[in-house]
């Protein structure tokens, strides 16, 4: 068995998903991305204070506009790498076991 077989299968990518989506950062957190996490975790906080000191009699979306934009993103960066390395798992998994051609 080469190093491939015996590598560890990554999280599943609707997993990450979901994770992201129920806390912030937690999608990267899994992946191993600490400090991206801690980075959109920033950004979120700082769109969401400039929005509130900006926009104090607007409706709720309006003022959070900015975090809900970088809480987007941040979910979706996450599953894009989760995808990412779950197809690179299964490719070099599916190179190993095919033989090759005669």
């Amino acid at each position: 068995m080469t190093m491939v077989a015996d590598a560890k299968e990554p999280f599943k990518p609707l997993a990450i998903l979901v994770a992201a989506i129920l806390l912030p950062g937690s999608g990267h957190l899994l992946l191993g991305y600490a400090q991206r996490a801690l980075m959109f975790l920033f950004f979120m906080a700082v769109f969401g204070w400039v929005g509130i000191r900006l926009l104090p009699d607007a409706s709720f979306f309006a003022r959070h506009s900015g975090a809900i934009l970088i809480y987007g993103f941040c979910v979706l960066d996450a599953y894009k790498i989760a995808r990412i390395q779950h197809e690179k798992w299964r490719f070099a998994r599916r190179q190993e076991i095919t033989p090759p051609a005669a």
